[in-house]
């Protein structure tokens, strides 16, 4: 009897798992470019997950193609790629979009012949079919103009003899045998294209089955996504030992996971309470490199208690000395499938760098969760607007702002720029902070909180901005349900849409990955107490 076998190649919808398939097949496909970077891919996927596809041969990614929707307006008039693409994050995807527009089209050369590029644009166009959108536009490369270009007058002559069958050129003549038609030529798409000089064949394939004159009438679904956060104002105070602090926080988890919350959410520095059973008075650096020990016994218990209670821990931030030496202040985030991730603080507080001289992280990425992307930005973080607005478009949907303030000034910095940050990124924002005192530890001599969930102001959600707050200043469980969805709703036919009417021909985030610089304040400058500083 004959015995079936698996399939070889399988085109199918890419998930943030292939980000490292997908990034090492673009280096491969083009060596000439420089690649994407992780998140540039992760935000690709999670802004719009069925618009990405890979094409998968013995278990190697050797195609990919990625896409978003667009509005008819902004995908048949004149652009680059940058800003149509939102700097390559996919961050411009309309859930109301009427064309499916092309950002990436990537092959393995070394699987030439086995029509993977077709492949995928049959993936692409049975998508645009299903979703019944008017076609699919983008721009396609001209690699072989500049072999020509003096046979030729100009990138719109040698467009139309492609067309006409009179040159071949790699990239376009491919996409005109699958369907697709030129509309003309984009100057200054890819300004790095040096086989194109810059120049993109604008192409169109319409959708046979929707009617071009009748306007289009998509709405988003306002359906439910819900997610239960909880945010633990945490009162510091003083322990016998490590195993009673542990119980203390265990405490919160426990009372959290039996309200049934996706999250759990505790302040910065909510470790210190660890200095309180130092048998002598040590210095502001004795405390801070101290506290560096503890860093695998509370990985590994978040990491317990997030398995055994089913929940997600935002573990706040602990203090952290880096392969170099140097101390950096870090959350730990430990999922409830058993995974551990790291975001460490971008900005030190003035106070943290002259008195624990800690140092700034260098990079920023959304967390993958099993209800998608998330982002943590600790305390002062949340001030910097880039940080936020790069976590959202990698595809974030709710940021975690753990926080550690000595006076109220300090708190409503955090609380302020938390709730701008909310609404200029169409997102979920939770802040969670200590409170109290540690007698005896100089780095917490007092501590100020309100801890809250902040939401977007729109229509869908509540009426001030805040889905719930605890009281000031008290320990407590702050917990409140947000709907994911209103946020898809929100970004796409809210009152406001911050992020699709960002103005990326003016401007736009570009990261940059070097070393962060180390420029500590100047020695004969202390910040007040040895607080944090907080915000």
């Amino acid at each position: 009897m004959f015995k079936k076998t698996p399939a070889t190649l399988e085109v199918r919808v890419a998930t943030p798992d292939d980000v490292p398939g997908i990034l090492s097949l673009i280096a491969r496909a083009y060596p000439g470019f420089g690649n994407y970077s992780a998140g540039q891919v992760s935000g690709q996927i999670n802004n719009f997950p069925e618009g990405q596809f890979v094409a998968v041969l013995g278990g190697e990614i050797v195609g990919y193609c990625a896409s978003s929707r667009i509005d008819e307006a902004i995908a048949l008039a004149p652009h680059d790629w940058a800003t149509i693409t939102g700097n390559g994050f996919g961050s411009r995807h309309d859930a109301t979009g009427d064309w499916l527009y092309g950002i990436e089209m990537a092959v393995d050369d070394r699987k030439r012949g086995l029509r993977i590029g077709k492949r995928l644009y049959e993936a692409r166009r049975v998508l645009a079919e299903r979703l019944e959108l008017r076609g699919i536009v983008f721009g396609g490369r001209m690699p072989g103009f500049s072999k020509v270009r003096a046979k030729v007058d100009g990138p719109d002559d040698y467009l139309a003899r492609v067309a006409a069958g009179e040159f071949r050129d790699q990239v376009i003549s491919f996409q005109l045998s699958n369907g697709f038609s030129p509309m003309g030529v984009l100057p200054q798409y890819l300004p790095y294209d040096k086989a194109s000089e810059g120049f993109a064949a604008h192409m169109v394939w319409r959708n046979p089955y929707v009617d071009p004159n009748e306007p289009p009438a998509f709405r988003v679904p306002r359906h439910v996504e819900s997610v239960r956060l909880a945010t633990v104002q945490l009162q510091a105070r003083a322990v016998k030992d490590f195993a009673e602090f542990v119980q203390n926080v265990e405490y919160f988890v426990d009372v959290a996971a039996d309200y049934r919350s996706d999250f759990v959410v505790f302040p910065e520095l909510f470790t210190m309470s660890l200095l309180s059973f130092e048998k002598q008075e040590l210095s502001p650096m004795e405390a801070i490199d101290r506290m560096t020990e503890h860093r695998e016994p509370i990985v590994r218990e978040l990491s317990r208690m997030a398995l055994r209670y089913n929940i997600n821990i935002v573990g706040g931030s602990h203090p952290t000395r880096t392969e170099d030496g140097s101390i950096q202040n870090v959350a730990y985030v430990c999922l409830r499938d058993g995974s551990v991730h790291a975001q460490e603080k971008i900005h030190p507080t003035p106070n943290e760098a002259y008195w624990w001289k800690i140092k700034g992280g260098s990079s920023v990425d959304v967390i993958q969760t099993d209800i998608g992307p998330v982002g943590v930005l600790i305390c002062y973080d949340s001030e910097f607007p880039e940080l936020a607005r790069r976590l959202v478009d990698e595809g974030a949907r709710i940021i975690f702002v753990p926080f550690c303030t000595d006076n109220r000034q300090g708190y409503m910095r955090v609380r302020y720029c938390a709730q701008a940050r909310a609404i200029e990124n169409q997102c979920f924002v939770v802040l969670s902070g200590n409170v109290g005192n540690l007698p005896g530890v100089d780095n917490m001599d007092i501590q100020y909180a309100q801890s809250c969930i902040l939401t977007p102001c729109d229509f869908p959600f509540a009426r001030d901005g805040v889905a719930a707050e605890a009281s000031e200043n008290i320990e407590t469980l702050t917990i409140a349900d947000v709907n994911l969805a209103d946020l898809t709703w929100a970004r796409a036919e809210g009152t406001v849409r911050n992020l699709a009417d960002r103005r990326f021909d003016l401007y736009r985030i570009d990261w940059h990955r070097s070393p962060p610089r180390d420029v500590p304040p100047p020695e004969d400058r202390p910040r007040g107490s040895k607080a944090p500083g907080g915000g």
